[in-house]
């Protein structure tokens, strides 16, 4: 029985004098309604429950089931890269019909809560590359059942599922996904049950309240296939949800740095050759800045055995680092290998040379190389030459080769290195980005 709020009088009129009762007042009545089609839908589901089995299918052994499946994403997001999963949220819906419960009725549709879905049978549905699911189950089962006059059915549920993607690092962290939510029947063939799409079947909310820290959503898409198994063939319903990486957090975090780490080991090509702990102290300090960045760049990654697009980079800036560190080791190697030695008609220069040694070491240098003659070996002179080599011996590597003077390393490395760093960057973003 029900209560009814009657404005007036008047408008109660049509109820039966023996189910009314007047509390209060003339201008607001309150009635006891007859009984509504409650009661006959507690008779339609016994009827339709009474000689119900639950573990047959629709149709079993006339034709197979068909399933049409909608889906609509409430969110997706995070993406773990390490873990090779990413975690959505979904609106899982799938329609069927089923001949045993249809019902003559005023009404068409039958609205139930989850205490009816233990009561009929329901697909067995799998998500085949779910690592964990979980139904919603605050305040309610985050379920749904509707029961046509017809037999169709609608049934829905929300889960929040991780599924498996496997990521292709190659091109990180320039790279795209497509990371995939399969489904299927856990034990009916395409014989038995048959999955379908239908149209404009997958949906997604707005993603102001998706969680893709890193990436941007390109779009999604969905097929159906049939996959042969030991078991039979059965029909697989995926949905690929197409994913772009954001590079500003690498940017930030570790091509930046990077970057900065390798100009700053070419400043050591302007501190003078003869200041060993300076130049000793910066390139140890830039080799390790760089290992600790490329161990840090690492911590975003799995253990791929295969070369990501960063560490090509963080490895090419470590060469660049370590290369500009042995470039003085070379050049203070080669420059004291060369001993001067000095004519006798130099000796008068060297002992007015000799009082500059206490005043000014760069500049005793400077003038000692004029004042001197270097030899190599056997007395071959070797001045503006490599030296300290057995085809020194003799003069004939010196014809059609070029010639490089050591003690000018530092100037070739000023040009040298940052041309072909600026030449490898060239390379690097214009063949990750628009190749």
């Amino acid at each position: 029985m029900k209560l009814v709020l009657c404005e007036n009088s008047s408008s109660c009129d049509f109820w039966p004098n023996s189910f009314l009762h007047v509390y209060g007042t003339t201008n607001q009545n309150w009635v006891l309604a007859p009984k509504t089609q409650d009661t006959d839908v507690t008779l339609i589901l016994n009827k339709l429950l009474r000689e119900y089995d639950k573990k047959l299918r629709p149709d079993i052994g006339i034709k197979p089931t068909v399933i049409d499946v909608d889906i609509y994403v409430n969110s997706i997001g995070p993406v773990s890269s390490i873990n090779m999963e990413y975690q959505i949220d979904i609106f899982f819906a799938q329609t069927w019909t089923d001949s045993r419960l249809r019902f003559n009725s005023t009404m068409k549709i039958l609205t139930l809560n989850s205490n009816m879905v233990g009561l009929i049978w329901i697909p067995d549905t799998i998500f085949r590359n779910s690592k964990t699911a979980e139904a919603h189950w605050i305040t309610t089962p985050n379920q749904l059942l509707r029961i046509w006059n017809d037999g169709k059915i609608l049934y829905t549920l929300r889960l929040t599922i991780n599924a498996e993607c496997q990521l292709q690092l190659h091109n990180f962290p320039m790279d795209e996904h497509s990371c995939p939510l399969i489904f299927s029947s856990y034990g009916y063939p395409k014989e038995e049950m048959i999955y379908r799409w239908r149209k404009n079947s997958v949906e997604a909310a707005d993603q102001k309240s998706w969680r893709l820290y890193q990436f941007d959503f390109m779009g999604l898409r969905n097929t159906s296939e049939i996959v042969k198994t030991s078991a039979g063939d059965y029909v697989v319903m995926t949905i690929y949800f197409d994913l772009s990486r954001r590079m500003g957090y690498f940017t930030i975090q570790t091509y930046i740095p990077c970057i900065l780490t390798v100009v700053l080991s070419w400043v050591s090509f302007w501190i003078k050759k003869d200041a060993t702990p300076a130049r000793t102290a910066l390139g140890i300090t830039t080799v390790l800045t760089m290992t600790t960045l490329s161990t840090i760049a690492r911590k975003s990654l799995p253990r791929v055995s295969y070369v990501t697009a960063m560490d090509l980079f963080v490895t090419v800036c470590f060469l660049f680092v370590f290369a500009a560190l042995m470039e003085y080791a070379t050049l203070n190697y080669y420059s004291s290998c060369r001993k001067p030695n000095c004519t006798k008609k130099k000796k008068m220069h060297l002992r007015y040379f000799s009082i500059l040694i206490t005043l000014n070491n760069a500049m005793y240098w400077q003038d000692f190389e004029d004042a001197c003659v270097y030899e190599c070996l056997d007395g071959k002179d070797c001045q503006s030459f490599f030296c300290c080599y057995e085809e020194c011996k003799s003069g004939s590597w010196r014809r059609g080769r070029i010639h490089i003077d050591i003690l000018e390393l530092d100037s070739y490395s000023r040009v040298f290195f940052p041309t072909s760093f600026l030449l490898f960057n060239l390379v690097y973003w214009v063949g990750y980005l628009y190749l």
